[in-house]
């Protein structure tokens, strides 16, 4: 059984909704890959993201903007045959956005931003600090590309 592409936005977006975490790929300062899960939230396409300012992830973003975000969920083990091992295979649903990073500077954009993260996890309404918001890094991925397969169902 081969994998099929989502073809229905409205499906791929509901792929993105449904993960916890989406896995954010860059390539580091030495030319290897480097992949760390992130928190985020999504609107429009454009995927929003915050960090602390400092650190490797930061130090290669800011070298090479170019991302691809791995979103991935429903994963259910299932085989044809209960004995024969190379029956098995996971069903999953997933999605591939490819785009680059951009940075966001501005405080009413940061907090904006912020909001969108949060709607992701909670329906709950935030208020924030200067100090806070001014000392996080807040970034977007505006979406180049989108792609998504579904396996197994």
């Amino acid at each position: 059984m081969k994998s099929k592409v989502i073809e229905d936005r409205k499906d791929v977006y509901e792929v993105i909704h449904k993960c916890d975490v989406c896995n954010l790929a860059m390539i580091d300062l030495e030319g290897n890959p480097y992949v760390i899960p992130m928190n985020f939230g999504m609107e429009n396409e454009i995927v929003y993201f915050h960090s602390s300012k400092l650190g490797k992830k930061i130090d290669i973003l800011k070298n090479n903007n170019r991302v691809c975000l791995s979103f991935s969920t429903d994963h259910l083990l299932r085989w044809q045959s209960e004995k024969v091992a190379c029956s098995y295979s996971m069903k999953y649903r997933s999605v591939l956005i490819s785009g680059k990073v951009d940075f966001i500077e501005g405080y009413d954009e940061k907090v904006n931003a912020l909001n969108i993260i949060m709607r992701n996890y909670t329906e709950q309404e935030f208020s924030y600090n200067t100090p806070a918001v001014n000392d996080v890094m807040v970034f977007r991925v505006i979406a180049d590309k989108i792609e998504g397969r579904i396996y197994g169902y």
